[in-house]
């Protein structure tokens, strides 16, 4: 199910693709030893139910082309709050009032967040220019 991404490039990877489909306040949170079911949460926003689809998609085609497969996608159809399982990343792509209402960086908040800048050359994406 997984590819040969360690969990930093893969947090990169991710972030670098929400980026790509100009998704907003993207962090990534450091959970390990607080969550026992991930190491990594990422946390994007869009502004509508079509822009989180499309970040969403981006960010599903960005990890396929590295070997990586999520375990499970909900939500995708309403398009207010799609969560990506990665097993051991978890990724949480909000529109703005859904992610105000659910504040998961509230309840996550004694997680450190990841100096994450973008993908670099160990993990470019095969259409980036």
């Amino acid at each position: 199910m997984t590819g040969g991404l360690s969990p930093k490039q893969k947090a990169q990877l991710i972030v670098q693709a929400a980026q790509d489909k100009k998704a907003e306040d993207v962090i990534a949170l450091d959970v390990r030893g607080i969550s026992s079911f991930a190491d990594t949460f990422l946390i994007a926003t869009g502004n509508s139910d079509r822009h989180v689809r499309s970040i969403v998609d981006g960010i599903e085609a960005a990890l396929l082309e590295h070997g990586e497969r999520p375990i499970g996608v909900e939500g995708r159809e309403e398009g207010r709050w799609v969560l990506i399982d990665l097993n051991d990343a978890i990724v949480h792509v909000f529109q703005r009032e859904a992610r105000e209402h659910y504040g998961l960086e509230r309840l996550w908040g004694d997680a450190p967040e990841l100096e994450i800048g973008t993908a670099g050359p160990g993990v470019a994406r095969s259409g980036a220019s």
